[in-house]
Formats: C-alpha cells, structure tokens, sequence
C-alpha cells in the first residue's frame, strides 16, 4: 500500500492499544513529526503510563500540533484517537491552520493485540480497556470521512502494516500555486498565438 502525505499534513494514527502505531510511526516518520500521548505522559509525569496525567499531555500535544502546522510542519499524532470527540479536537486545530488531516487506521484483530501487550510485560493496558476501544473503533470506522479528514488509509493486518510505502508529496497550497502558474502560462502563450494570427 502507498500513503501519499502532504509535506504539510496533520497525520492522525488511530487503532487501540497494541495496534503498533508507535512502531508504525518509528518506522515512516522522523521523531521529530512524531507527537507521542506516550511521551508528553512522561514530559509531566515521568510515567508515560499514567492515566492520571493523560489531560496534562494533550493539553501539550496539542499546543505542539498547533505550532507545528502553522509553521506547515508534518506532524503525526500517536495516540488510540478512537474516540470522535478527542478526534475533533484534532481535527478543529487542522482546520484553525488551514492544513490538511489524514487519518491512517490500524484496524489490527484484538487477539493480536491482546497477545503484544501481554509480551510487554510492564504494566499492560488491562484486556477490558483495549475491548472498550476496540468497540468505540468499530463505531468510528463508518464516519471517518464525514468527520472532514481529507484521506484515510486503513491497515487491516500486520502483514499489511509491513509493506506501506509513505511518500511525501507537494502541500496542497504548493500544488494549487503551480497549477495556477501553469493555466497562467497556458493563458499566455493562447493570448500570444491569437495577436500572431490577427497581426
């Protein structure tokens, strides 16, 4: 599978805990671009575990998102995301930065997951909590495009998962810019032809 990604995009992963959304991004995605709910945990906790401290790390996620789209930065939001409301958030920051969103899903099955949290070993997200969001997935698949994401890309395997080939392409201001130098050219060149033929 083939993402193309504009230069200037808001990358929204989305799947449940033991997806591999982390390796995912580790694996396409300078850890610049990455904004981790994980690692702004540990930026006010020192615990990227703490559930405790989830309000404090997207209060500091998103102000990142935000500085990074307005200064047209990729920038790829690493968290479950399955719920609607912390997606329109997200989404309502893209906006307010006049930048494109791209959500890519990684619908792995739940036993697979399961199993990788397991081998964790350290504090596992209980097996309750990844079948909650595995039903509030479920329940976004359906309305992801109506939410106002501009592409959406969905990974359904870990065999999947393992051949996408990210590409980076032009933002989409850039591309308008050149097709509109292009329609002026093509003006140009028709209006030079016509004083030609009537000289």
């Amino acid at each position: 599978m083939k993402i193309a990604l504009p230069s200037d995009a808001m990358v929204v992963l989305v799947g449940i805990a033991g997806s591999g959304k982390s390796t995912f991004a580790r694996a396409h995605f300078a850890p610049t671009e990455i904004l981790s709910s994980d690692a702004f945990r540990a930026v006010v906790a020192d615990d990227e575990a703490d559930q405790a401290a989830s309000e404090d790390a997207f209060a500091l996620l998103h102000v990142a998102l935000a500085l990074r789209l307005r200064r047209a930065r990729l920038a790829v939001v690493d968290a479950t995301n399955v719920e609607e409301w912390g997606r329109r958030q997200l989404l309502d920051i893209a906006n307010r930065t006049q930048r494109p969103s791209v959500a890519i899903v990684l619908d792995i099955p739940v036993a697979v997951c399961l199993a990788r949290l397991t081998s964790r070993g350290i504090r596992p997200v209980p097996p309750h909590a990844v079948r909650r969001q595995q039903r509030d997935l479920r329940r976004s698949l359906a309305g992801l495009l109506e939410e106002g994401f501009s592409a959406i890309y969905a990974i359904d395997s870990p065999e999947a998962a393992a051949t996408v080939h990210v590409e980076r392409i032009a933002p989409v201001s850039a591309a308008r810019d050149v097709m509109s130098r292009r329609n002026r050219a093509r003006r140009d060149d028709a209006r030079s032809s016509n004083r030609h033929r009537n000289a």
